[in-house]
């Protein structure tokens, strides 16, 4: 009672317990408390015992407490600072000393909660602040994506245009030339100004011509068509689907005498037509671009190497090279745009989309195709596959 009527003008909320086991049943329920000063000599448990019992809860471990007692002997004291206590206040209890002791652990109290508000208020700041710095990189990332985007579909477009601008040339020039011969031929009939054997000769220019027209207008479907067609990938055997290529050209193969070598080739997951088209247009160009007076010799066989992206899956590289009269390798990258031609189709029939067709195929496949020669040197062309699909996701594009 005379602490209390010491404290009560501070306008502290205290909370009183007549022993130790009051005090513990009350520090269950409640235990917000700045201070706890307790008599060191109190019923059924004394105050050493306790702060014993009190400090073992978590909770509690940071609630100061003072000891209240009339014995000044430093056997209590040790023990009193042994099981935590942070002052001692002797009896008779001086007011003034109860107040300022109070008052500083009061106000120490009133400080560690700023502190831990401040501390709670910052924590919640950088959670915030790192949830902000999460979404600006998420948004970032999804900019660096949609510009990668932008970038893929600008040099799509790129690339488009560019067909069209050769597509144009094709339709302006190449179709337009076989019109001019069957119009031309077709006026000196009507005009009959030439004798039987002329007639015969000008039927056959302009059936010639007719042939060229459709070719090139076969090939611009066939192209056209490969960019929207798919279709199931099923387990081939390569070494068939070249044989069925090479049947394909028996008639080219027999006027030229071409010898063809063909080593044992994988199994793969394809699209077996469009495979077969690859290797038939590969192989027709190497007969096509033969040197004169020399048979022609095409060897087709194959590598593998461990799949970088397909656990216990292989890739491989199909080559098939000639002794044909070769190309410079600065046109390497060339021969596969669509339209494009080393030679004019005087000296060697064509349109110049055979390999962009076999390219696009490749892509589809989830594989590659390039070439190496030299003039004079034969051209070697280099069919990369993996021996699986995979079905989800993108795979790599291997060179």
């Amino acid at each position: 009672m005379s602490i209390e009527s010491i404290l009560e003008r501070e306008s502290y909320i205290i909370v009183k317990a007549n022993s130790g086991r009051a005090a513990l049943k009350i520090l269950l329920k409640e235990f917000d408390f700045s201070l706890i000063l307790m008599d060191v000599q109190m019923p059924d448990m004394n105050g050493f015992e306790t702060a014993a019992l009190i400090y073992q809860r978590d909770k509690l471990k940071n609630v100061p407490i003072i000891f209240i007692t009339a014995h000044n002997e430093d056997e209590a004291i040790f023990r009193g600072y042994k099981v935590g206590a942070v002052d001692f206040i002797y009896k008779p209890v001086n007011p003034e000393l109860l107040r300022i002791k109070v008052g500083l652990f009061v106000e120490l109290y009133r400080k560690t909660q700023s502190l831990i508000a401040q501390e709670q208020k910052l924590l919640n700041t950088n959670a915030s602040l790192q949830k902000e710095i999460e979404e600006r990189e998420a948004s970032e990332r999804k900019i660096r994506e949609l510009n990668r985007q932008l970038i893929q579909n600008n040099i799509h477009l790129k690339t488009v245009n560019e067909e069209l601008d050769r597509f144009a040339y094709i339709a302006s020039h190449d179709l337009q030339e076989p019109l001019r011969k069957i119009r031309v031929f077709s006026d000196m009939i009507i005009q009959k100004k030439t004798n039987t054997d002329d007639v015969d000769k000008y039927v056959m220019k302009i059936t010639n011509a007719t042939i060229r027209m459709q070719q090139l207008v076969s090939d611009l479907l066939r192209f056209s068509r490969h960019s929207i067609q798919g279709g199931d990938f099923v387990p081939a055997d390569l070494t068939d689907i070249v044989k069925e290529a090479v049947n394909e050209l028996e008639i080219k193969i027999q006027q030229t005498n071409a010898r063809i070598i063909i080593d044992p080739l994988p199994a793969v997951f394809v699209i077996p037509v469009l495979m077969q088209q690859v290797f038939y247009n590969l192989i027709s160009n190497a007969i096509k671009f033969r040197k004169k007076e020399v048979t022609p010799e095409i060897h087709i066989y194959a590598e593998q190497e461990k799949h970088p992206e397909i656990a216990d899956s292989y890739y491989y590289r199909i080559f098939v090279k000639d002794n044909g009269i070769g190309f410079e390798s600065q046109y390497s990258d060339d021969i596969f745009i669509v339209f494009k031609r080393l030679h004019s189709y005087h000296e060697i029939e064509g349109t110049g989309i055979g390999l962009s067709i076999c390219k696009k195929i490749m892509e589809q496949h989830h594989g590659s195709i390039k070439a190496t020669s030299e003039i004079d040197n034969g051209a070697t062309f280099i069919v990369g596959i993996p021996e699986k699909q995979q079905t989800t996701g993108s795979l790599p594009m291997f060179n």
